[in-house]
């Protein structure tokens, strides 16, 4: 039997990806533009979280955001009626973006200028969004308390690439079997270097720690 050529396509896929990444990572720094990529599950709050953020910031910073999504444009819709600039990708059923896709989304977004924090609202899953770099700064993760306390153990990369994991919908814990010490370890298990801020975005509880940290790491990008 003939021997069969097998070419290891993920890995050559990722390679290439992760220098683009590299290469949009350092076009950013020398434009003072910091990118975050938030990632999550569909309805875990990441737009309500956003809107929160905008409000603490938007005297501070110019920020721009990109909504990820497979269709529509309802996220973008609620950012712009919040005063943010945004735009809205669609993935064509794809569920991540890599960094020539956040390329293309940043090209518009920041085609005017005047954009000194750009924000990528992720495709929502926390699987396909992990393993792509997109050129980010930094990587954020919401988990929410009705997904459970054991989503780290369950979706280990995520975990592992994300700098900060904010846990959403505090005000609901005492009605769902969620441990908050116990989702602490099991992020620190993947990930000892995460930091972990509980939030509620829909009553502001947590957010203005989330603020603080967001401005330490653009401050010391920016040195």
């Amino acid at each position: 039997m003939d021997h069969v050529r097998i070419i290891e396509v993920k890995q050559s896929v990722f390679a290439d990806n992760d220098k683009r990444a590299a290469q949009l990572r350092q076009e950013l720094k020398g434009r003072g533009v910091f990118l975050l990529n938030l990632m999550s599950s569909p309805g875990s709050g990441k737009t309500t979280t956003l809107r929160r953020t905008a409000e603490l910031l938007k005297d501070e910073l110019k920020i721009g955001v990109m909504e990820a999504d497979i269709d529509s444009d309802v996220d973008a819709r609620a950012m712009a009626e919040a005063g943010v600039k945004s735009i809205q990708l669609h993935t064509g059923g794809m569920c991540h973006l890599d960094a020539d896709m956040t390329r293309q989304g940043l090209d518009e977004l920041l085609a005017e200028g005047g954009v000194e924090l750009a924000i990528l609202e992720n495709v929502g899953n926390l699987v396909c969004p992990a393993e792509f770099d997109t050129g980010a700064v930094k990587n954020a993760a919401i988990l929410s308390v009705p997904e459970g306390d054991d989503k780290p153990l369950k979706y280990p990369l995520m975990f592992q690439v994300c700098d900060v994991v904010l846990i959403n919908k505090m005000d609901v814990a005492p009605y769902f079997d969620f441990d908050l010490e116990k989702c602490r370890e099991y992020i620190r298990m993947r990930n000892p270097n995460a930091k972990v801020i509980p939030i509620c975005a829909k009553t502001g509880e947590g957010v203005e720690e989330w603020a603080g940290w967001l401005r330490e790491q653009i401050r010391a990008w920016k040195v």
